[in-house]
Parts: structure tokens; C-alpha cells; sequence
């Protein structure tokens, strides 16, 4: 083969090699599960950057962050081409900066405080535990739309138990954040696995995302189901036991 078609086969090939370097597919995920604890030595679980400020806020504070919010959301009405001056719209602004800060109170919450509390028992007991159909309500990062759905789970004790709402507020701790659905399932598991140290923990959650049903492919009926399952969890017998038990009755 004449010497300027390798060179030119190189020039092309360091050309891809380039443009692929620069795609997500090649990129190492910035990830909570490896750059941080699970539960961080004050409490708090995977902060985000200011969560810590927003769960000391003075009500002054707090007070500004729902006028800034409420600034930035009359800023979108009047580019969106509403009146912000009608009658319907006049209190929106305020009442989504609110509803905002409601439904991402998880950022804020200290899991050991105010979710797990003082609920970790010594119990002799080693068969599988199962909650299910605990209601969730979350926002998708990506458009900020609410998903929603039922999460279950299940885990096995290593003589340590919980108390069965604790696995509810764990759920709803998480969900009142940006999130996507996979993270989710990721980090309820995660959490129960590092606070009881059992022999294994499994998430499942279905949920319905207005992000899909609402916009875009716009599919109704559709949801989305993840899953999570963690040390004996991940065995074959143990992965079908649980769900053949979340199947149960339904």
C-alpha cells in the first residue's frame, strides 16, 4: 500500500480517536457512590453542595430563598408569554417556590436524625423482611416533571432490624430530590445496606414518568421498573424468593 494512504489511514484513525474520547460512552461517571460515604460522619446522606446551608437556614433565610426562586419563576411565566399580572398567576410564583423547597425537603433531611432515629433493634431473626407498595413522588432532573410510583423492599436481617415505617421515610427521604429512577432504587439500597448491616437488601421500584407520558414519545400505560439488590440478594434462589413474594396476591 503507497506510503501516503497509511499516512492519511493514521490521520483518519487519530481523527475518531479523538472525537470518541469526547463522547459520555468514554467518560468516567462522576458518581455519590464513589466519591463519597454513604452516610456522612454529621448525618446527612450524599449531600449536595449547599444542602448543609439549607438545612440550617434561619426562617429569614429561608424566607429568600423562596423570593428568589419566586423571581426566577415570574422571570419564566412572562417568557412563556403570560401575563403575571392576571389574577390566576398573581401568588403562583410564591406558591411553586414553595411547593419547590416541599418536594425537595430530602436534600435537607438527616437521615440518622429525622429518618432513622433511634429505630435500630437486636432481634434474633434471619428470614426476609418485605415492605411493599410504599408511594413515592419525585421530579426527574432532566425536566423536572414529576415521576411516581411504588417502591418495595425487602432485606435480611443479620441480626439487626428496623423499624418497618423507617423503610417508608428512607424511600420518601430520597425521592424528594432530583432524581432519576435508577439512582433512586440505588441509593435506598445502599443506605439500608450501610445503617443495618444485613445479609443482603433488595429495591424494586415501578413508576410512571410524566417526562414520557406527557412530552416526547408521549407513551400513556407506560412505566418504568429498576431494581437494586445487594449481597445475598444477588444469588439466583434468594433474587426470585423476593420476587415471588412482592408477586403474591396481586
Amino acid at each position: 500500500m503507497p506510503e501516503h494512504v497509511n499516512s492519511a489511514n493514521s490521520h483518519s484513525d487519530l481523527a475518531k480517536s479523538v472525537v470518541r474520547s469526547s463522547t459520555p460512552l468514554n467518560q468516567r461517571p462522576v458518581s455519590p457512590y464513589t466519591l463519597n460515604p454513604i452516610v456522612e460522619e454529621d448525618g446527612f446522606s450524599w449531600p449536595s453542595f449547599g444542602t448543609r446551608k439549607r438545612a440550617e437556614d434561619t426562617p429569614e433565610e429561608h424566607q429568600g430563598r423562596i423570593d428568589r426562586i419566586s423571581k426566577a419563576v415570574k422571570t419564566i411565566l412572562e417568557e412563556i408569554g403570560e401575563d403575571v399580572e392576571r389574577e390566576g398567576l398573581l401568588d403562583t410564583p410564591q406558591r411553586y417556590a414553595k411547593a419547590m423547597l416541599y418536594f425537595t425537603t430530602g436534600y435537607q433531611t438527616n437521615i440518622m436524625d429525622d429518618v432513622i432515629k433511634n429505630a435500630v433493634f437486636e432481634e434474633d431473626h434471619n428470614e426476609m423482611v418485605i415492605v411493599r407498595d410504599i408511594e413515592i413522588y419525585s421530579l426527574c432532573e432532566h425536566h423536572l416533571v414529576p415521576f411516581f410510583g411504588k417502591v418495595h423492599i425487602g432485606y435480611i436481617p443479620n441480626k439487626k432490624v428496623i423499624g418497618l415505617s423507617k423503610l417508608a421515610r428512607l424511600a420518601e427521604m430520597y425521592a424528594r430530590r432530583l432524581q432519576v429512577q435508577e439512582r433512586l432504587s440505588k441509593q435506598i439500597a445502599m443506605a439500608l445496606q450501610d445503617i443495618l448491616k444485613p445479609m443482603g437488601v433488595a429495591v424494586v421500584i415501578e413508576a410512571t414518568h410524566m417526562c414520557m407520558v406527557s412530552r416526547g414519545i408521549q407513551k400513556t400505560g407506560s412505566s418504568t421498573v429498576t431494581s437494586s439488590m445487594l449481597g445475598c440478594f444477588r444469588a439466583h434462589r434468594t433474587r426470585e424468593e423476593f420476587l415471588t413474594l412482592l408477586n403474591r396476591g396481586r
